[in-house]
């Protein structure tokens, strides 16, 4: 990917690069297999921040440095002068923004997706990953349970039972069966990687942002409501389409057959 700023040295363990719409977020510890320390996390938080108020950038990528996606929280390098609950939580909440960013969020993911890791790319709205990836909920052989919002992503993905073989097991599973279980949205050869996910992002780019934003909202929201409020949520949220450029210029393209318009996200009311 060509880098648009200027990228961070490469010992940084969090890089950010832009090609056009799309940021990649690259975790950079490939000699840890990009096991995230307390550096990591905060960089990374702030990465998500940064992307989340840049509104030049409308797909973002999750990836990691090498041959590896992430082997989850480096447990070798935590700092001492912070209480673990405080630490936990705040490592938490890099999860719950990553899912909640207004944007599409790719995951491409080779080699060891593990613990915390592999629930990074959950947090994400679509997790590409090479036939030859690992995915691992190591916790429990390291005596820890589950995190980083674990317990709430896979049992919504792969369901309770599947869920809990995987979080008390911890079995490393491969990347079909990843799939057929609902946490992997595709797989593709590692050669085809890269080129479908930068097509993926290319695609997702050019669509109605705001649409976008609010249908991703809509349905992460939609396990704690009822029918009625997910139609009530859903008629506000057709009102703010109306009240962009977006929607009136769809419409007009749709029914004067012509291309679709350059989606911009701009409120139309002035």
């Amino acid at each position: 990917m060509t880098a648009e700023t200027t990228p961070p040295t490469g010992r940084d363990p969090v890089i950010v690069t832009r090609d056009g719409a799309a940021a990649t977020l690259t975790l950079n510890r490939p000699s840890r297999r990009n096991a995230i320390d307390d550096q990591g996390w905060r960089l990374l938080h702030a990465a998500i921040k940064d992307v989340a108020d840049d509104d030049t950038i409308r797909v973002v990528i999750v990836t990691g440095a090498g041959r590896d996606f992430c082997a989850g929280a480096d447990l070798g390098r935590q700092s001492r002068n912070e209480h673990p609950i405080a630490r936990m939580r705040r490592i938490g909440g890099i999860a719950a923004a990553l899912s909640e960013l207004p944007k599409p969020v790719i995951a491409k993911v080779e080699g060891v997706a593990a613990g915390a890791g592999w629930n990074l790319a959950l947090a994400c709205d679509f997790v590409v990953a090479s036939d030859s990836a690992r995915f691992s909920q190591i916790f429990a052989r390291r005596g820890l349970s589950i995190d980083f919002g674990g317990s709430w992503f896979l049992p919504r993905l792969a369901g309770f039972q599947q869920a809990k073989r995987l979080a008390m097991l911890a079995e490393t599973i491969g990347a079909g069966e990843a799939r057929e279980l609902g946490l992997v949205t595709w797989v593709k050869p590692e050669d085809e990687l890269a080129g479908f996910v930068a097509e993926l992002a290319g695609r997702l780019a050019v669509l109605p942002p705001v649409a976008l934003a609010q249908s991703k909202a809509l349905l992460q929201q939609s396990a704690t409501r009822t029918l009625r409020e997910a139609i009530d949520d859903e008629s506000r949220a057709q009102v703010v389409n109306l009240a962009t450029e977006d929607a009136p210029a769809a419409f007009r393209a749709f029914l004067e057959k012509t291309e679709p318009p350059v989606y911009t996200g701009r409120w139309a009311l002035r």
